[in-house]
């Protein structure tokens, strides 16, 4: 594949995320985290999806996170599967102190790799709230294990405290800015998930940003 062309004045890369898995697992909470750099104890139940945005750098290089957080229960899951499409990177969330989350990540994980219609979509096994280690069912073994059969990336975060959040993002944003150079993803073809994009610097969410 041909590497893609330089973008045009004003423009900015712009990758599609999505953050997925079983209710409660703390999945709006790490996009408000990446996005505003805040924590809610109370957060409304996500009906449909939420959305989010935040330019991050990596070696100088800048790219548009556009992360999009679907709901967990069933009942939305004809209305999320739709987002799966058109993806770069999908998170899938587990809460290390629930067993039942971690048993559904295989199936989360099956369904991603089968509607994000994108054979190079980056796929990273999060076990969140690290911050209750206390209490946790899963261990990170485990977690390396599930990851590993899977052939995906596997992180521990907690939401709350901020720990290992910004790193996903930036080591995913990373690979894929890697693979974008090295002219293995098609910046012209909406199925990776990756397009470039004119900012628009009074949307909402936008904070924090590098470039725009």
């Amino acid at each position: 594949m041909a590497k893609a062309s330089a973008p045009a004045e004003g423009s900015a890369l712009t990758a599609k995320y999505i953050i997925i898995g079983d209710q409660n697992c703390g999945k709006s909470c790490l996009l408000l985290q990446f996005t505003d750099g805040k924590f809610m104890d109370q957060h409304n139940v996500t009906i449909g999806v939420e959305f989010g945005t935040r330019t991050v750098e990596v070696d100088g290089q800048c790219l548009k996170i556009q992360a999009w957080d679907t709901a967990g229960q069933e009942t939305f899951r004809s209305i999320t599967r739709n987002y799966f499409r058109n993806t770069a990177c999908a998170l899938v969330v587990y809460d290390i102190t629930r067993r039942d989350t971690f048993r559904h990540v295989d199936a989360w994980i099956t369904e991603c790799q089968e509607s994000a219609g994108n054979e190079n979509i980056i796929i990273v096994l999060i076990g969140n709230k690290v911050d209750k280690d206390r209490k946790r069912k899963v261990s990170r073994k485990e977690g390396e294990s599930l990851a590993k059969q899977h052939g995906i990336l596997f992180r521990e975060v907690s939401a709350k405290e901020c720990i290992g959040v910004d790193e996903v993002f930036e080591s995913t944003a990373k690979l894929i800015l890697n693979s974008v150079d090295e002219g293995k993803v098609d910046v012209t073809n909406r199925a990776s998930g990756v397009t470039f994009d004119v900012p628009n610097h009074s949307a909402p969410g936008t904070k924090r940003g590098c470039c725009g």
